[in-house]
């Protein structure tokens, strides 16, 4: 069986070229299909150079800050195995996987396949072409998405508001509703956040009948008389 496990991921950067920039933050949510299962994977990385000032802006992220963290060759290892081989969701995945690799071959290791990505930025385009902007805030304003803490952009935060987008994407909590009631999942467990889906345990009751007293049943038939061929009882 093919598996449902993907890792949802993005990068801040020190500027925008993956020849001359470094990765600066990585962020992954891992999700196993319509859920995430609460493991995460988040690191700063020292670039060993320069942060651009139109960078920093974007992320906060400055040269001084990321002078005491550790440099990509020392997070490559555990970033590698905690992906695993499972298919990478990133918005622009153009972008992140072009700076990734760069990394990775830097460092002596082959780059990752980018038929392993998946893009957002091309399904939102696809499947909503009405909308003028397809950023990760457009979206999420039109997926009623509380995006209010991104005042500056953070892997780790961007990765979990691009979860749910990437689960809206491929239709929601109505494609979860849908594989419960086909029998493909027997429940929805987890949620996007992780918190598990509350079950309500009640005891089992036949449904009653009630007869409806004849006093009754004759007022209700004047009163439809009274509204005449207008009324949407005559039509049931």
């Amino acid at each position: 069986m093919e598996s449902t496990r993907k890792i949802i991921l993005d990068t801040e950067t020190t500027g925008f070229s993956a020849e001359d920039d470094r990765i600066v933050e990585i962020g992954c949510i891992e999700v196993d299909g319509f859920a995430s299962t609460g493991r995460t994977f988040h690191v700063y990385i020292n670039p060993e150079r320069e942060v651009q000032a139109e960078a920093a802006r974007v992320h906060g992220l400055t040269t001084e800050r990321l002078a005491r963290e550790k440099p990509f060759r020392a997070i490559m290892d555990s970033f590698l195995e905690f992906i695993g081989d499972a298919m990478l969701v990133a918005h622009n995945a153009s972008f992140d996987m072009g700076f990734i690799n760069a990394e990775l071959l830097r460092n002596g290791r082959p780059a990752i396949a980018l038929d392993r990505a998946i893009d957002t930025l091309i399904m939102a385009r696809e499947k909503l072409p009405s909308l003028s902007r397809h950023n990760l805030d457009s979206l999420c304003n039109y997926y009623g998405i509380d995006n209010s803490n991104r005042d500056l952009h953070g892997a780790l935060l961007d990765a979990r508001l691009l979860t749910e987008v990437y689960i809206e994407l491929l239709g929601g909590r109505e494609v979860d509703f849908l594989k419960v009631m086909s029998g493909e999942v027997e429940d929805m467990g987890a949620g996007i956040a992780g918190a598990a889906a509350p079950v309500i345990e009640r005891e089992f009751r036949a449904a009653r009948e009630f007869a409806v007293p004849a006093e009754e049943l004759a007022a209700h038939r004047a009163f439809v008389e009274k509204v005449g061929d207008k009324a949407v009882w005559n039509k049931i």
